[in-house]
């Protein structure tokens, strides 16, 4: 029989398996959401073996479904963006729910994985910190470089510095063992005055 956590992270997977939006990685082709969901566990294991299981679902449902909720659906601003980021928040939350309560976890469970998911307590709640450090390193290692490509060299020094500001002081140390290309490191640490 499988248990709740192996259930849900099936449910997890299959939700985003159905992303149609694809992206390649070492020559293979997955739906995008759920590459970046199984990198999200994949660093978090390397991270904090001994995680939570809230936590390791958290990451894994991170961005469930995300492309159900197109930004081009907001106003194209600064405040149409982060009502969109607010909004994908409280949807991710409300995805992984349905599939937790499905699975068969307690209220107390799921009420604390949707309290990770939407990051709440930033910077006061060790487990929201650890999810935080998780999303950003992630980004550095994988969706910097796509980034740096897209954007002035100033936009990406401020990406990169509040990206920074965001993580603990063990996330920054992990952050400084990803193997960039010299010009990202190099821009990584003139971002940071390194």
């Amino acid at each position: 029989m499988n248990t709740p956590f192996q259930k849900a992270s099936e449910w997890i997977d299959a939700e985003n398996a159905q992303d149609p939006n694809i992206e390649s990685d070492q020559d293979t082709e997955y739906p995008k959401e759920l590459l970046y969901s199984n990198r999200m566990y994949e660093r978090l294991m390397q991270f904090e073996p001994e995680a939570s299981e809230e936590i390791q679902i958290a990451s894994k449902a991170q961005h469930i479904c995300r492309w159900k909720v197109a930004r081009e659906s907001y106003p194209m601003d600064r405040v149409g963006y982060l009502r969109w980021r607010e909004d994908l928040k409280k949807f991710h939350a409300k995805t992984t729910a349905g599939i937790l309560e499905k699975a068969g976890y307690d209220q107390d469970f799921i009420d604390r994985v949707s309290f990770l998911i939407e990051k709440k307590l930033l910077k006061k709640d060790a487990e929201t910190q650890l999810l935080e450090d998780i999303i950003c390193l992630v980004f550095l290692e994988y969706y910097l470089d796509p980034f740096v490509h897209k954007h002035d060299e100033e936009k990406l020094k401020n990406i990169i510095k509040k990206t920074w500001d965001k993580m603990s002081d063990k996330g920054h140390q992990e952050a400084l063992k990803i193997n960039y290309s010299e010009e990202n490191l190099n821009l990584i640490k003139a971002s940071l005055g390194l």
